[in-house]
This record gives structure tokens, sequence and C-alpha cells, in this order.
């Protein structure tokens, strides 16, 4: 399992950006890396901004692995279409992503703690895989055992974000379908994310 979980605030200092949109971020306050070299300046090259973008990008999902996500961009190029948009549709396509973007949990490192210990079911099948892929018309909902839990009462009651239109969602009854696969434009990311760069940055 991934320990980024441990260090995501300096995540969000090290890409100069605030990724996940939250409050807390220390981005808010200090717009510079972390360490005492920080505050140093550099124009990057075209390979620091590809990989740059790779970063922002898989950051944001918070526990994919290097070997995850380079397995990702390979299905992405693989499919007919823009292979940026397809990995971006991959990457939304995820169970712990998708437990997030339904508001059953308040961050995407939650989402995937969430899935890990059971609390979640697929068509009515418990499953405990975060990487574990949907499919357009998967109904995903929050085991009755667990409907309680404070987090996820939090969570939904939350108006800190929005549901995409790609989910169709009952908060009631902590139950969600995945619609469709969606694309960049679709994905309400806090920060602006450049999957060609990434597909450049692959691609070299």
């Amino acid at each position: 399992m991934s320990k980024r979980h441990s260090c995501k605030h300096k995540i969000d200092r090290r890409l100069g950006v605030n990724l996940w949109g939250r409050a807390k971020s220390p981005v808010n306050k200090r717009e510079y890396g972390p360490g005492q070299h920080g505050q140093r300046r550099r124009k990057p090259t075209d390979f620091g901004t590809q990989l740059m973008a790779k970063q922002k990008l898989k950051g944001y999902y918070a526990n994919i692995s290097e070997r995850q996500f380079r397995r990702y961009y390979a299905e992405a190029s693989r499919r007919v279409g823009d292979t940026g948009e397809n990995l971006i549709g991959l990457l939304e396509s995820r169970l712990d992503a998708a437990i997030y973007r339904l508001k059953f949990v308040p961050t995407v490192f939650a989402a995937r703690q969430v899935v890990n210990h059971g609390h979640v079911k697929v068509n009515g099948r418990r499953v405990n895989i975060a990487s574990f892929m949907l499919k357009a018309g998967d109904v995903i909902e929050i085991r009755e055992q667990s409907k309680q839990m404070a987090l996820l009462l939090e969570a939904v009651e939350s108006g800190e974000r929005d549901v995409p239109d790609y989910f169709d969602v009952d908060h009631k009854a902590m139950k969600g379908t995945f619609i469709r696969m969606p694309k960049l434009a679709d994905v309400p990311y806090p920060v602006s994310m450049e999957p060609n760069l990434v597909v450049e940055f692959y691609s070299r």
C-alpha cells in the first residue's frame, strides 16, 4: 500500500498546487516547495513540465503506484480514441475514485480505506479492492451495517463538493450508479490537469 497518506501536504507543496482543493492545504499559505531550497524558482524544462503533469495526475488519486499508473497508460493507449481522455476515464472508473465522487467519503485517502475495510458493495457483492474497475451501469452502495459511520454521514451532508453527472446518487440510501466513463471536461478537478503532457511523458 502506498504511504503517501502520511505526506499528502508535502505533495501539495512540492507540486505548488492545492491538489485536492482542501481548506487545510499548506499551499494556501506557502506557495513554494518544502525544504530549505523550496523557494528557489527555476524555469522548468519540457521534461520537467511533463513530469509535473504526470505527478499531479497520479498524486491526485492518492494511492496509485508508478507501476499501476503506467499500466493505466498502457491500457489507455491500447484503446481506440484519444489516449489522454482514455486515461482519465480509466482513473475515474476506479472504485475508490467513485466512492469519493459520490461524496460517501471526505477524501480520496478515506475512500481507499473504506473500500479496503469492506464497507462497499458493487452490484450487491462486497468488494474490498480499491482499484476495482467499474463498468457503465454498475451500482455502488455502502453496506447496511456501515451506513451509520460518522465519517460517511459527515461526508454525505457536506456541501464542499458536487457529484458529477456521470454518476447518479441517492445519498439517503447511500447508493449510486456509474452511468458512463467520463471525459476530462466532465471531471471536477480542483486544479488543471494536462493528460496530453502525461502521454508525451510516457511516449518519450
